[in-house]
């Protein structure tokens, strides 16, 4: 008696999965635009009309190809609802003091630029010019604001800068948190874009260490000044 092959079920599971990981691929080689289903089809092996059957579209294929899978549940992408520039839990900053937020961001972005998955690369490559992946990218970074916001204002009194070391008065708004959480973010994927999109000579040429230390005052500076509280 022969075992038997795997079931039709398991059978479209490994064909959603092989279409997903030449979307992705694609996606993030050519960006939304550029990509075509033919073409997907193609590196995938499969006839353009599967995907299609399987997808919808492929509007609804980007969407699927920019979501994380959940790990450890053998679920193919598509069935989490982060996208996949949401930090893991080892990515997210820690609460502390203002050294410890500061390496929090630069161990992120240590994690970014030696490399991103192809999922968060085709979302980066087509949010310029994709309303949805804008749209996805805005989301993810906009939960990133908050976490780094939140760890900012839960640092201890003793982490707080004075106005003479951040150059500005007491009496801050409770926004210069998600203010200075903003900056520090978005420092960070302007970083991630030239070194891994845009392939600039000189950060490509740096290593992640000389990178580090180079952004360090800038990112501490940032920490300290969304940190100080005026008056309650």
């Amino acid at each position: 008696m022969t075992a038997s092959g795997p079931s039709r079920a398991e059978r479209r599971r490994n064909t959603e999965r092989r279409i997903l990981a030449a979307a992705r691929e694609l996606f993030a080689e050519r960006g939304f635009e550029r990509t075509t289903i033919r073409a997907v089809a193609s590196a995938a092996e499969v006839d353009p009309a599967l995907v299609m059957q399987y997808f919808g579209s492929k509007q609804q294929l980007f969407s699927r190809a920019v979501q994380i899978s959940v790990p450890g549940t053998g679920t193919d992408a598509g069935t989490d609802t982060r996208t996949s520039t949401d930090a893991g839990a080892e990515d997210r900053p820690r609460t502390g003091g203002r050294e410890a937020l500061t390496d929090s961001l630069l161990t992120s972005l240590g994690m970014k630029i030696g490399g991103l998955p192809e999922a968060s690369l085709a979302m980066l490559r087509s949010m310029l010019t994709h309303p949805e992946a804008a749209e996805a990218a805005r989301a993810a970074l906009d939960r990133q604001i908050t976490e780094v916001a939140a760890a900012i204002s839960a640092m201890p009194e003793t982490g707080h800068a004075t106005p003479r070391e951040t150059g500005h008065d007491a009496g801050r708004r409770p926004e210069d948190a998600r203010l200075h959480a903003a900056l520090a973010v978005a420092t960070m994927v302007g970083v991630t874009i030239g070194h891994q999109l845009l392939g600039l000579d000189d950060l490509r040429r740096a290593t992640p260490e000389e990178i580090a230390t180079a952004l360090r005052p800038a990112l501490a500076a940032l920490v300290a000044g969304g940190a100080v509280k005026g008056a309650e």
